[in-house]
């Protein structure tokens, strides 16, 4: 069980020298309001403000984790970021440190996590760390499901777990899964940092202190196992409409393997509907003819409930989901440089006409994931 440090804490800085001044800080719209003389008080200001500070609390959490993992004999190693390496490339299919300093695992195009800090103790255990200043930490439990599964997937000799780092007064914490460990910290402020940037005429900064330890590594030198974001939901595809009674194959489909695939991807794909079909369910403008494709998903939902949603790729970059909630269809613009545009191409392009889908299918497809949730 990982202990938290008094000096973490309390949030003593006395060992960090003048690291935290070394970050790159997302400044420059906090410091046009403060030069416009806008009120720290204004939603605006508020809003950039602690953006800023969440910044600042993760690096200093970072480099607070650095002198943890040096002083902690079940530490085994501890992967670097920001100036504390040298490779600041994101490589494909591997971790890696992204053009932000970020430790990331991404495809060729896309980044798919994202990780604070990351270490692996002497038991085979690997933590992922997640920090975060807000106080409702709805949104974090929503993430770590993806991550964790990416992490079982591209690590099987590990065994995978969660260091989460709130401030005191963070809300909803009981509700994490029993993988995650909570630490808490005094409240946080980052208003010296601030000072420090605003002031031009700033002091002269101590030089940067570098972590000294055989348990640093940098994030592309961790063995992985080969895994191929792409290749691997056309396998998925093509297994759950491979069954030659069924229409899918629900044993593939809840099967343990898969069901750590649907953590990660959220959604899988089984064919495609014509627009004419569910033109007046969907409230599908003219603007797509009857015979274009509505990709259809099976979505794994935080509940564990999977559900039948609906993509329509109107063009290449313009994507939009269609879920059903509140006893109605929600239309969705998804971003058109996210993950899900890709995968939707992607999954297009692959499927033939075996994978045609019409009303009657949906509504056994949706039969069967019902009475699988029942069982």
């Amino acid at each position: 069980m990982l202990e938290i440090s008094r000096t973490i804490k309390t949030l003593d800085e006395s060992d960090i020298s003048d690291n935290l001044l070394h970050y790159d800080y997302n400044t420059k719209f906090l410091l046009s309001l403060i030069r416009k003389g806008v009120k720290e008080d204004d939603p605006l200001y508020l809003s950039s403000y602690r953006s800023f500070e969440g910044e600042v609390f993760e690096n200093f959490i970072y480099e607070k984790l650095l002198m943890y993992a040096q002083e902690n004999d079940n530490v085994d190693k501890f992967v670097l970021k920001g100036f504390h390496q040298n490779k600041f490339k994101a490589n494909a299919n591997t971790l890696s440190i992204s053009e932000k300093q970020q430790i990331v695992y991404r495809t060729k195009n896309r980044e798919i996590s994202e990780f604070d800090a990351m270490f692996i103790t002497k038991d085979k255990e690997l933590y992922f760390v997640e920090m975060t200043l807000v106080k409702s930490v709805l949104k974090l439990r929503k993430r770590l499901r993806k991550k964790k599964a990416l992490l079982e997937i591209i690590f099987p000799d590990y065994e995978i777990k969660s260091l989460i780092i709130l401030n005191e007064g963070a809300t909803g914490a009981k509700q994490f899964p029993p993988y995650c460990t909570v630490w808490y910290t005094e409240e946080f402020s980052a208003k010296k940092i601030l000072e420090y940037i605003v002031d031009t005429d700033g002091r002269k900064l101590a030089p940067k202190q570098r972590a000294k330890s055989p348990k640093m590594i940098e994030a592309h030198l961790l063995k992985l196992f080969p895994f191929r974001y792409y290749n691997t939901i056309s396998w998925i595809t093509k297994s759950l409409r491979s069954h030659k009674k069924h229409i899918i194959d629900m044993n593939f489909l809840m099967s343990q393997k898969v069901q750590r695939y649907h953590d990660l991807y959220n959604k899988f794909y089984v064919g495609y509907i014509e627009v004419s079909q569910l033109r007046e369910e969907l409230g599908i403008d003219e603007s797509c003819s009857d015979d274009e494709r509505v990709v259809v998903a099976l979505e794994k939902k935080h509940s564990d409930e999977i559900v039948v949603t609906y993509y329509v790729q109107m063009t290449r970059k313009n994507l939009y989901l269609f879920s059903y909630e509140d006893n109605k269809w929600v239309k969705e613009k998804k971003d058109p440089y996210g993950i899900t545009v890709t995968e939707v191409y992607h999954i297009n392009k692959m499927m033939n006409e075996e994978y045609k889908l019409n009303l009657t299918n949906i509504q056994t497809i949706k039969k069967l994931l019902k009475d699988r949730t029942q069982e």
